[in-house]
């Protein structure tokens, strides 16, 4: 028996998504002289795919099919990933020099949100195989065991940050990473060495990238009183640079925030998504929920994405099979991390990433993708032990 708590709490958000991309796409409806049913329908399409794909995962035996899958996902999107950076501009969407999607007829494929699944199977594959149950390691032999690990990682990073400039997609996989380490084992000296060197390799691609740059300045500009004020230290007061306007998006964006109020302004009469923030139904969707449906109507959303997390982790802590268990737990990270990235992003309290809010957001790739690595925990927890009423026990 599949997990139905799980199940009804994922279509729930995307029949939320079904609405609000109908509700919030409407000054980019008129702007471009859309259908006004455009994003809609092309949403409903992508749920739709989603859901019949997620059902039939759910019904797959995972002894058989669940290994197949996600060497699949790693291994073909992987290799999509490198291939598209050399395809023409006819098959390739390019936007600002970075190739992120490919077209496929009336569609555009991100491959960088299936290999997030892929990468999450494999790590979860092979650190069952090779680390789980290894016995207590020195600082060498664990920096050599995963060594082979932290490649794959960086070719990832060279590929999604450097040629697709995409940051935020890194910090995920790599914060997924270091947690699932951590859950096989590692040392805490090894795990903060390795944390160290991530976060200066973070601020590398931060500071070599002028655009990045730019971003974290003004942010910087905005939150900087705020921090500096309870720092009682003089030297970290040279920190302070000259504020500009506050950002134009995350500045709508609150103003949204605080419009909404408790119960919001009612379904279809938000007025910030009127060209204020620009393609409010993808990653500043959270904002127009806030607006429309009041912090009563996010906070229900939080609470279901808490939820599907939990449940994800509660059928990892009862699953046996050590594959199945890793990658009940990066797929729960997968989700949680992407929705604290976007929530703070678009609250001002980090800089914007452009991540999806999973199952919210409007975009085919990352429902699809969302729907695929929530099939394979659905198939996962079938396997997991139940009372005679379906309760996990």
């Amino acid at each position: 028996m599949i997990d139905k708590p799980l199940l009804a709490a994922v279509m729930l958000l995307l029949t939320l998504s079904l609405v609000m991309s109908y509700s919030l796409s409407t000054y980019t409806v008129l702007h471009f002289h859309y259908n006004d049913f455009h994003f809609f329908m092309r949403q409903s399409m992508a749920i739709f795919i989603g859901f019949v794909t997620m059902v039939i995962l759910s019904k797959l035996e995972p002894d058989t099919w669940f290994h197949r899958l996600g060497l699949f996902l790693f291994i073909a999107f992987f290799l999509l990933m490198v291939v598209m950076q050399f395809l023409p501009s006819s098959l390739v969407n390019a936007v600002g020099g970075a190739k992120r999607w490919i077209r496929v007829g009336p569609m555009s494929i991100a491959p960088v949100e299936f290999f997030k699944v892929g990468f999450v199977f494999f790590l979860s594959w092979s650190f069952a195989r090779k680390l789980i149950n290894r016995s207590e390691m020195g600082f060498w032999e664990e920096l050599k065991a995963y060594a082979p690990y932290l490649f794959v990682f960086l070719v990832a990073v060279l590929i999604i940050a450097v040629f697709q400039k995409d940051l935020g997609q890194v910090v995920v996989l790599g914060a997924t990473l270091m947690v699932l380490f951590l859950f096989i084992g590692s040392s805490k000296k090894f795990f903060f060495s390795i944390v160290s060197l991530v976060f200066v390799a973070f601020i590398g691609l931060i500071f070599f990238a002028p655009h990045r740059m730019a971003r974290i300045k003004s942010w910087w500009g905005t939150v900087q009183d705020n921090i500096l004020s309870i720092l009682p230290f003089e030297s970290v007061q040279s920190l302070r640079i000259e504020a500009g306007k506050e950002p134009y998006q995350i500045s709508n964006s609150l103003n949204a925030i605080h419009n909404g109020g408790i119960f919001g302004q009612g379904l279809g009469n938000g007025q910030f998504k009127l060209g204020y923030l620009s393609e409010v139904h993808t990653d500043f969707i959270l904002g127009g929920i806030t607006e429309e449906l009041g912090f009563v109507g996010v906070a229900l959303v939080t609470a279901t994405i808490l939820f599907i997390v939990f449940r994800i982790f509660k059928i990892a802590a009862k699953v046996k099979n050590p594959m199945y268990y890793l990658f009940s737990i990066g797929v729960g990270l997968l989700i949680a991390f992407s929705f604290i990235l976007n929530s703070y992003g678009i609250s001002g309290i980090t800089p914007i990433k452009g991540i999806a809010v999973p199952f919210l957001s409007y975009g085919g790739s990352h429902i699809w993708a969302s729907c695929i690595a929530i099939g394979m925990v659905l198939m996962v927890s079938k396997k997991v032990p139940r009372d005679s009423e379906g309760r996990i026990i």
